[in-house]
């Protein structure tokens, strides 16, 4: 980074961007679309056209092709005690004319928001990960656990062994100090 880049300002979003804030949400960057409305990412999340905010954590995953940026939400497919079963949703892809530092904001908003993770095997090849994320407003890690595709997940092997893994990495991530 050279000192120049510290005085440099990102061009402000256009007060007709139609992107509606919070009043303590602050803009990091943003890029028009192809078809005209704003991609924004603010200290929060990520706004894209005709949705709500998607917080960094809910963004399972995020790919930028060089001209299109596909986000793929995560949503929650069952709350069991102490962390969430997740899954992923519609993918949501928009063509950014010029992206400026959105794709690289998205990376490190995402990617920063995990705190842990690691894949298992569970019973009869069953893979599953678990996932630790840091969340706005949330003391502590908010954990969860994405099974591979076309696993059966409610059997009760698979149930307690899930249990367990998270049981661990809590216990593994926990300051000893405390």
């Amino acid at each position: 980074m050279s000192m120049w880049d510290l005085f440099r300002r990102a061009p402000k979003l256009p007060a007709d961007s139609g992107v509606t804030l919070d009043s303590d949400e602050r803009v990091i960057a943003w890029s028009r679309t192809e078809a005209g409305a704003y991609v924004v990412a603010t200290d929060r999340g990520l706004r894209l056209p005709d949705r709500d905010r998607l917080d960094w954590h809910q963004i399972h995953k995020a790919v930028w092709s060089g001209r299109e940026l596909t986000v793929t939400p995560a949503s929650v497919v069952e709350q069991r005690e102490g962390y969430d079963v997740m899954a992923d949703a519609t993918p949501v892809s928009v063509l950014l004319l010029e992206p400026r530092e959105v794709p690289q904001q998205v990376r490190a908003r995402v990617t920063g928001s995990v705190s842990y993770t690691s894949h298992h095997v569970v019973d009869d090849g069953v893979g599953v990960r678990v996932v630790a994320r840091k969340v706005r407003g949330h003391d502590g890690l908010a954990w969860s656990v994405r099974y591979d595709p076309g696993a059966e997940t409610s059997t009760p092997d698979v149930l307690s062994a899930t249990g367990a893994l998270v049981a661990e990495a809590r216990v593994a991530t926990t300051p000893r100090d405390l």
